[in-house]
């Protein structure tokens, strides 16, 4: 039985929260946040994924996405699978990583859990897809997402972490080009 919530409208404006398993603060260290931002990067470019907002936080993302002319779910689900691989390789391989064994650990675990995995789990299955359908909603979930680092105590100001689009939508450049929601506009 399918748990969360899920992407009924492919072609919607959806807000969702990734998950990392047993809420492990993997993106403490920049190397696999920076996989993360390559992979959107990707997807944007070459899978049709239209990115408004995102976040990344120590052990979770929070993105508002839609896409352009694709399935939505695939799309993630590419993503998602594509991350998961590419970090659970960069944490064996580094053997500098203090937490290595532990983290390996971790998501063995995880996989055990649930049958239609294989060694690792990674990300946990659902997206937490909420449809955003009016401004108001929108305007709500997009400053929700962009005071994540502020509420955690990492910054003072959205738009001073790196790892948000908070700069995007203040008129800066940030890591990712996104496309800007009219409806922040719209007061």
């Amino acid at each position: 039985m399918p748990t969360g919530y899920q992407i009924d409208n492919q072609s919607g404006l959806y807000f969702l929260t990734l998950q990392v398993v047993d809420w492990v603060d993997i993106f403490t260290r920049q190397a696999y946040r920076d996989i993360i931002i390559s992979s959107l990067e990707y997807c944007i470019t070459n899978k049709g994924l239209v990115l408004h907002a995102y976040v990344i936080m120590s052990n979770h993302i929070h993105l508002i996405v839609s896409a352009r002319e694709a399935n939505l779910s695939a799309v993630l689900r590419d993503m998602k699978r594509y991350t998961a691989t590419s970090i659970l390789k960069e944490i064996a391989q580094n053997t500098k990583e203090s937490r290595r064994e532990w983290m390996l650990n971790r998501f063995e675990l995880a996989a055990k859990r649930h049958e239609r995995n294989s060694e690792y789990q990674f990300w946990t299955h659902e997206n937490h897809a909420v449809e955003l359908i009016t401004n108001k909603f929108i305007r709500q979930k997009c400053a929700y997402l962009h005071r994540n680092p502020v509420r955690a105590g990492w910054v003072n100001n959205a738009s001073d972490w790196k790892y948000s689009s908070a700069s995007n939508y203040e008129g800066e450049r940030g890591l990712i080009e996104v496309s800007l929601l009219d409806a922040m506009y719209e007061w």
